[in-house]
Order: C-alpha cells, then structure tokens, then sequence
C-alpha cells in the first residue's frame, strides 16, 4: 500500500534542505558515483554510440540536446550537483569525458534482463545491466593498471568511497506488456529482482559499499501508457492512471525491497538502500498542483493535446507525413508545469522534486540522510 503523503511535503523538504545547503562546506564520504540504468539515468551514453539527438530535449538547463531524455536535468544530474561532485561522464563517451568522480554506465533503452532482440528490430538497447557491469569491471582494471594516461581517471582508492546508484527495470516491465499482458510480465520479474542483486553482490566484491536502488515509477500514469494500452473506465483510478499496470508494479516494488532487505542482511558492512520514487512521483501525478505543476498526465512535448498530448506515431520533436497530413510534436513553453516530459519521461521540474525527497532519505529504508554524509549542495 501506497503511504499518503501530504500535499505540503515537498515544500516542507524544500525549506529544511534549502537551510541546509546554507551550512555546506562541500566535504562528503562520496567522492564519486557509479550509476547503472536505462533513460531515466543516461547522461549521454545511448547516443554516444547511436548518435542522432535532436532538440527540443535538453532545452531548460543546457539550452541544447545533451543526451538526457528530459527537457534538462535527470535526478542523477542532482544528485551528483546535490553531492558537490559534476555531471556524471557516459561511459560509452570517448570524447570530452571526466571519469574522476565516477561513470555512468546508463543507456536509454536498457534492460535488467540480457536482450534477445537487435535494437534495430525492437528498440532495445544491447546494454543491458549485464553489459553495463562489465563496462565497470573493465573501468576499474584500467584505473588500476593506470594505463590510459591522456583520460581522467579517478584513484585506485575510490571504489570503496562511492555511491552506486541503479535506476533500471522499466523496460523489462513495459517491452512486452501490451504483448502478453500484466500476468506474462509478472512471470519474469523475479529474475529482474535476482539479477540487480546479483550485481550489488558482484560490485560488493569489487569495493563497493554504498548501493541505492531506485524502484519503479507508476507507469500506469504515463500519457504514453494511457493513450497506447487498451484498457477500460473500470481500470482507471480517480486520478486518470491505469489500477492494474500500477498494482502490478507494485507488486515488483515490494518484492524487489524484500529481497534487497535480505541482500543488505548478508552483506552486514554495506548500505543496501531502497528508494521509494514511486511514491513520490505517484503523488506528484495525482496532486500536481499541490507541488507547484499544473499537469499530471498530459505530456508537455507531444502531438495531439488533450488530456494526454500523446500520439505514438509522431515521438517528441519528430515530423512525419501520415495519411497525407503533417504531424510535429511540439513542446510546450511552460515544461516547469508538467510531471511528463514527452509521454515517458520526466521533466527538470518533477526530476528536482523527486531529488529533494531523496535526500531528505525518508523514502528510503532504511532512512538513509545524505545530509549525515555529506555537507549538500544547492541545486537550484
């Protein structure tokens, strides 16, 4: 069940960090992060190796694409600007790249669970969390050999002083959904679960000691998901978002932080956090003017209007020719009003507020305060 949280918190948040930040003295015990994901995370990685972004992503913060499916920042960038450290580098990013405070590992697209499709032919990437867990194998040997002399590299001494971060599993829940259903989807979910731990465990043994596992996101609020999942007025809550998509990501929520409740009970001298974003980002779709928005289910860059600004066959900023008709989703001028970004993505403004309750680490379980480990830093 889904603890109410008041329409007050995030303001309440807001101020105690805010009074926070002005004591900061920019020491904390992180002196990087390590982040796996899909786009929900990816900084620059997807189009690394598969260039082709176009705008109007990225338009609020960088004023240019730049690699985040938002229109700015995602909570990773936040939370490395919340810590005192920089933009985390992709790195699948051979250019322009500073790996002294970490990598991330994230690509849009990413599943939990290895592919057994192109992403030619299906739209997934071929870096799924296997692949991105070798890429920090490697990344690890290179700094210890200290062989690559013209990159920035971080010391050997910095894995066991780090935060690794995952934010991955949505695609392994919605790639077949509209195929075979809630229940099909449910059948594998626990290999899901199985393999993140599996990763925290093999990162364990390569240092790590700080590991923070975001859950997922109540996609039965998605514009994308309302408009392309059939689905009838019976399976919509009083909020406009789907009962059984989001029941049965819940589902995946509680069993993902049982077994990270015994995964932190066998690694006794790490920190295994769960984080509940799911909650946040619910309330934030339900209640989105009680947090400063305007827009809970409509999407703010799309094609269509309505009440969900979604249409699957135009993405966000793309123009096609169908039916004989010009078809451009557009972006609205106002993304700080909206929790949806284009249909699936968050925007900046959401991505800020789901950050604050992060740190204020009473989503978490444990309760895990960054301000106990690090002096924060404005991210305004």
């Amino acid at each position: 069940m889904i603890p109410k949280v008041s329409a007050d918190f995030f303001v309440i948040v807001t101020i105690v960090l805010l009074c926070l930040f002005s004591l900061s003295h920019s020491e904390c015990n992180f002196k990087a992060i390590f982040n796996f994901g899909d786009s929900n995370s990816d900084t620059g990685g997807f189009y690394a190796a598969f260039p082709g972004e176009s705008g109007p992503y990225g338009m609020t913060y960088f004023k240019k694409p730049a690699g985040r499916a938002s229109d700015g920042r995602l909570i990773i960038d936040f939370l490395a600007q919340a810590l005192g450290l920089p933009f985390l580098s992709p790195y699948l990013q051979s250019i322009g790249s500073d790996y002294k405070h970490g990598a991330n590992y994230a690509t849009m697209a990413s599943t939990v669970l290895m592919p057994n499709t192109s992403l030619f032919v299906t739209g997934i990437s071929p870096f799924s969390l296997a692949i991105q867990l070798n890429q920090m194998k490697q990344f690890k040997t290179k700094v210890e050999e200290k062989v690559e002399q013209g990159i920035k590299l971080p010391s050997s001494d910095i894995f066991g002083n780090s935060l690794y971060t995952f934010y991955i599993g949505q695609n392994d829940f919605t790639f077949n959904l509209a195929v075979i259903g809630v229940g099909g989807v449910q059948e594998y979910l626990p290999q899901v679960v199985s393999q993140i731990v599996a990763t925290i465990k093999e990162l364990y043994n390569l240092g790590g000691r700080t590991f923070m596992v975001l859950n997922l996101a109540p996609v039965g609020c998605y514009p994308a998901f309302l408009v392309e999942f059939p689905h009838d007025s019976s399976n919509i809550d009083d909020f406009g978002c789907l009962i059984s998509y989001n029941n049965a990501v819940l589902n995946y929520n509680n069993m993902l932080k049982e077994t990270l409740k015994q995964t932190r009970e066998s690694l006794s001298d790490a920190s295994v956090i769960y984080v509940d974003t799911h909650s946040v980002l619910l309330e934030l779709f339900q209640h989105p003017t009680s947090h400063g928005l305007q827009y809970g289910t409509k999407a703010c860059c799309g094609y269509g209007g309505g009440d969900y600004n979604f249409d699957p066959k135009v993405s966000c900023g793309n123009t096609k020719e169908i039916n004989g008709s010009i078809m451009t989703a557009t972006t609205c001028n106002d993304p700080y009003n909206y929790v949806s970004w284009d249909g699936i993505h968050s925007t900046e403004a959401a991505n800020k507020l789901i950050t604050f309750a992060i740190l204020n680490g009473s989503f978490s379980d444990p309760p895990f305060i960054f301000q106990e480990h690090c002096d924060l830093q404005p991210i305004g």
